[in-house]
């Protein structure tokens, strides 16, 4: 990988409906070299997807938080947090606790209702986020921004 497709990754991690004439303007290539640099990244699975973001709060979704949990029934609990619609992310660690999740909802009632369900699981301690600086940062380095995109 070099500098022509970090810019293309960068460009893309910004704005993943940016047109291939787009792409191809800034980083000085025709359309078809960009299309082929990007089937490729795509093929080696650099590219994994192309996605939505979207505003939580806006969903009515106010409350974030994250909760490190601890279980000795690892299955079962994937499965619920699985068909849990307040998990947005599961993450299995190491350490005292077996998995850190992301969760959003409407309140912190709602937030706690879903940790009362959780109880029976296993035992967890929960961290709300008072605000988020930034969050899905760029994996590549944009040498013309001087740090990765979207810092």
């Amino acid at each position: 990988m070099d500098q022509t497709d970090r810019k293309i990754l960068s460009l893309l991690h910004d704005n993943a409906r940016m047109s291939v004439a787009e792409l191809s303007r800034i980083v000085a290539m025709s359309q078809p070299a960009v299309t082929e640099r990007i089937r490729k990244l795509e093929e080696q699975g650099v590219i994994t997807g192309y996605r939505v973001e979207l505003s939580p709060t806006k969903l009515g979704k106010y409350t974030t938080a994250f909760i490190m949990f601890k279980t000795n029934n690892c299955k079962d609990f994937v499965q619920f947090a699985e068909e849990s619609p307040e998990v947005i992310e599961l993450h299995r660690i190491s350490g005292e606790y077996n998995f850190l999740l992301k969760i959003v909802s409407e309140t912190t009632e709602t937030l706690a209702q879903f940790l009362d369900s959780c109880s029976a699981y296993g035992f967890s301690t929960t961290l709300i986020v008072l605000a988020t600086t930034f969050e899905d940062k760029s994996l590549v380095f944009d040498p013309q921004k001087k740090t990765p995109a979207g810092a």
